[in-house]
């Protein structure tokens, strides 16, 4: 497997055989082109600012645990589920919760800067959105922020987020549209404009079909 990480192309197939075939080292290349999306994750999943140490701790144990990973598998969703799990232990035993504003603000930092260039009124946009998203996540149950969180968050595909989640791919999508749904009803304003055109458009003709059903 290739993955592309970090502006850097890497064979984690060749990487992990060089590991495990005495050269330790080589690992290296592994932690610089993953840990980028790692501390997004972390992050996401409510490490904090926590999220580096959790990050470390999840490298060491995916090293650790070389010899029991699955050849020809893909090492960035193994890696995910290992940080997942260091994350949810840290936020589970810390000693204060972190804010939304904290959250947010680390989320930020861990993510690629918006271009200069970009529009003022886009990247405000796009902040409130996320702010919006980030709080919206909270209310929902743990599966459904994870599968969300991989999905959309971290933009990976469906068979990296059963990998990743351990679960079948139907499960994946069957938990997918349920939190997709909830966040629907939280987040009405998020919506396309072009769908929540159409949802009106079609509402307003349902009504009318049913109006002239009952004047009839």
């Amino acid at each position: 497997m290739r993955t592309r990480e970090g502006g850097r192309t890497v064979d984690e197939a060749a990487v992990i055989a060089r590991v495990r075939a005495g050269e330790p080292e080589a690992y290296a290349e592994l932690v610089r082109a993953h840990t980028g999306i790692a501390l997004r994750a972390a992050v996401a999943l409510g490490a904090g600012a926590d999220a580096e140490d959790v990050v470390q701790q999840a490298f060491v144990k995916a090293y650790c645990a070389l010899g029991r990973f699955r050849e020809g598998s893909a090492f960035k969703p193994w890696l995910l589920s290992i940080v997942a799990n260091e994350a949810r232990n840290t936020v589970r035993t810390a000693v204060r919760q972190r804010t939304l504003i904290g959250r947010e603000a680390a989320f930020r930092e861990a993510e690629p800067l918006i271009p200069e260039a970009a529009d003022p009124a886009v990247a405000t946009l796009r902040t409130e959105r996320r702010t919006a998203l980030l709080a919206a996540l909270e209310q929902l149950s743990e599966e459904h922020r994870l599968v969300v969180t991989y999905r959309y968050l971290l933009e990976m595909d469906e068979s990296e987020t059963a990998q990743a989640l351990g679960w079948p791919r139907g499960t994946v999508k069957s938990r997918l549209n349920r939190a997709l749904r909830r966040l629907n009803r939280l987040l009405p304003d998020l919506r396309p404009q072009e769908e929540g055109r159409e949802g009106r458009e079609g509402r307003e003709g349902r009504e009318g079909r049913e109006g002239g059903g009952k004047r009839a």
